[in-house]
């Protein structure tokens, strides 16, 4: 075998090794952050409901005519959704 050949071989296989092993990463990686899904969906979840509670807190308060209460509990409500 030429020593060209052999060259030409090694690039093929240096580029195709580069290829599987990206192609490796990129699949078991994917996969692994598929699992964070349902706890992604939990915390939103959670903070629905925490806001719901805080804006039913807010607008028992404004009926009572506590407006600065209520402002505080619809802003911290509000503040969930920015973090």
């Amino acid at each position: 075998m030429s020593s060209k050949k052999f060259l030409n071989n090694n690039k093929k296989e240096k580029t195709m090794n580069k290829v599987i092993i990206t192609l490796c990463l990129v699949l078991f990686t994917s996969s692994a952050f598929a699992g964070s899904c349902p706890m992604m969906a939990n915390e939103v979840d959670s903070k629905i409901k925490k806001a719901q509670e805080l804006r039913d807190q807010g607008m028992d308060a404004h009926k009572a005519g506590d407006h600065a209460k209520s402002e505080e509990l619809l802003g911290k409500a509000l503040d969930l959704f920015k973090s």
